[in-house]
C-alpha cells in the first residue's frame, strides 16, 4: 500500500507545483532562489523536478526568461508572463473550488 500511496501523493503534488511556481515567479527569480523560496513555504522540490517544470511552463508561454551575467556567472531569471498570470488566476480559482468541494464532502461524511 505504501508504494501506491506514494504514487498518489506524487500525482497530487504535480498540479500543486505548477500553482506554486507560477505564484512564486510573480517576482523575478533564478532557479536556485526559486527553489529556496518554495522551501521557505514548506514546498520541497528537487532540481530534477523544478528545472524541467520551469522550462515546460516557459515553452507554454507562461514564463518569460532572461540571462544575466552576475559575479562572472550566468544566471537565467524567470518571471510569470501576462499569459501566465491569466492562467494562474484560472488555475487558482479551480483549485479553490476543488478544495472547497473536498471540505464540503468531508463535512458531509
Amino acid at each position: 500500500m505504501s508504494e501506491k500511496l506514494e504514487a498518489m501523493r506524487l500525482e497530487l503534488r504535480r498540479g500543486i507545483l505548477i500553482l506554486a511556481v507560477l505564484t512564486a515567479l510573480r517576482q523575478e527569480q533564478y532557479g536556485y532562489s526559486l527553489r529556496k523560496a518554495l522551501q521557505e513555504v514548506q514546498i520541497d522540490i528537487e532540481e530534477g523536478t523544478l528545472y524541467p517544470l520551469v522550462r515546460r511552463l516557459e515553452s507554454y508561454g507562461l514564463l518569460n526568461s532572461r540571462w544575466s551575467n552576475e559575479e562572472g556567472r550566468k544566471k537565467r531569471y524567470y518571471q510569470t508572463s501576462t499569459k501566465g498570470e491569466e492562467i494562474l488566476e484560472v488555475l487558482k480559482s479551480d483549485w479553490q473550488q476543488l478544495n472547497q468541494s473536498i471540505l464540503n464532502i468531508s463535512e458531509a461524511v
